[in-house]
């Protein structure tokens, strides 16, 4: 790379004149048009061409390599090892993915990834599972050569990618080039704190409790989200809990299976409660319509033991314009993905359930999150996968 790319150590997205450079965020999400100059400059690589649909607004859709190894554990290469020497040691069986392939629930598989990276310095990379995926509770995780922790690529990073893939509830149909996770590419380091997230909620209105009226910004270590549990309508459902034996779920039937074989519909009860039983999965959706601006991303924090024995929220990324699209939408509900852990446990409606946290992008995507660009959830209160025929 030549000393152009690099300014100061911060990558040089666009080559913009003096005055546009100095207006411009030197920490941050790259946005859409970043990612174009990444993959046109051979610093992300496919083995395949990568279409423009895999390019979201502030991250970059991973597609399934052809052959997934079934090993014994999950693991991390570590700093001594690349990820194909962990294979080697671990692997079951192989399973080829050119043809209808069948991953069964609670096997850990290791999917070498069709894109590879060769990141300028001071680029890094946070993945995180699709919407999709995270819906129907497969977990999903990145991992690279010499990585010691998950989900996490270095600055600087230059080698392979690989998917951990666990299904904990439903055994799914998988195919080379189907896309579970998300890579977002960070310049820098920069959260932003509670009394920026404040200024920005004046600026903007980030949340919303009904279609028409603004709600309070609750904010500590981040916007605070909590669960609805309480119906708009006599027979709405609140929740949906997963059923045990399901049939397969073809991943790349969409609109296609009834709801009913897969998942049983909860309804609010006289408390406003749920028991969370311990080991199943289900899909609840926030109380609060949330938004984020479309220079913005934002992430929600997974499980903190502060706030109760379960897990929400494994694909925690949300889009630049999520909760803005036409003019009549006012924010959307967050759909939570949560497993409870060990004991049972009670959750009531309005109960904190996690955090969203807001990180600024270098500048703002080309492509903002919506109808537009074919996301599926902009609209969305409580909404299964797109695998589930939707009720009319």
């Amino acid at each position: 790379m030549s000393s152009s790319d690099l300014r100061s150590g911060e990558f040089d997205l666009f080559g913009e004149s003096a005055t546009e450079a100095n207006d411009a965020r030197t920490k941050g999400i790259l946005p859409s048009q970043a990612i174009k100059e990444l993959i046109t400059r051979g610093q992300i690589i496919g083995n395949r061409p990568i279409p423009e649909e895999q390019i979201q607004p502030a991250s970059l859709d991973l597609r399934l390599g052809d052959i997934a190894h079934r090993v014994r554990a999950s693991f991390l290469a570590g700093p001594n090892n690349t990820v194909e020497d962990k294979i080697k040691e671990l692997r079951m069986t192989r399973v080829d993915l050119t043809s209808a392939a069948v991953f069964e629930k609670d096997c850990v598989y290791i999917v070498p990834l069709m894109e590879e990276l060769r990141l300028p310095g001071g680029i890094s990379g946070k993945a995180n599972p699709k919407s999709t995926t995270g819906r129907l509770d497969i977990f999903t995780r990145l991992i690279t050569d010499h990585g010691v922790e998950f989900d996490r690529v270095p600055t600087s990073y230059s080698g392979k990618l690989y998917a951990e893939v666990v299904s904990r509830t439903f055994t799914v149909g998988v195919r080379a080039g189907m896309r579970l996770s998300q890579l977002r590419f960070v310049q820098g380091k920069r959260v932003y704190g509670d009394r920026t997230i404040r200024e920005l909620d004046q600026e903007e209105t980030l949340v919303y409790m009904d279609e028409d009226s603004p709600g309070k910004a609750l904010l500590h270590r981040g916007l605070r989200i909590t669960v609805n549990l309480e119906a708009s309508e006599k027979g709405e459902v609140i929740a949906y809990k997963a059923r045990r034996n399901a049939p397969v779920i073809e991943l790349d039937r969409i609109n296609h299976y009834s709801p009913d074989e897969f998942w049983e519909p909860l309804h609010q009860n006289a408390g406003k409660n749920l028991i969370l039983h311990a080991g199943e999965f289900y899909i609840l959706a926030s109380r609060e319509r949330v938004r984020v601006p479309p220079d913005f991303a934002a992430e929600m924090v997974p499980f903190d033991p502060s706030d109760g024995e379960f897990r929400i929220h494994y694909a925690g990324f949300f889009d630049p314009g999520f909760g803005y699209g036409s003019s009549d939408i006012k924010g959307t509900r967050a759909v939570l993905e949560v497993r409870a852990h060990e004991v049972p446990f009670l959750i009531e409606h309005g109960q904190f359930v996690g955090r969203l946290n807001y990180m600024p992008l270098l500048s703002r995507p080309d492509k903002i999150y919506g109808v537009q660009i074919g996301s599926s959830y902009q609209q969305q209160a409580l909404a299964l996968s797109k695998q589930f025929r939707r009720e009319t």
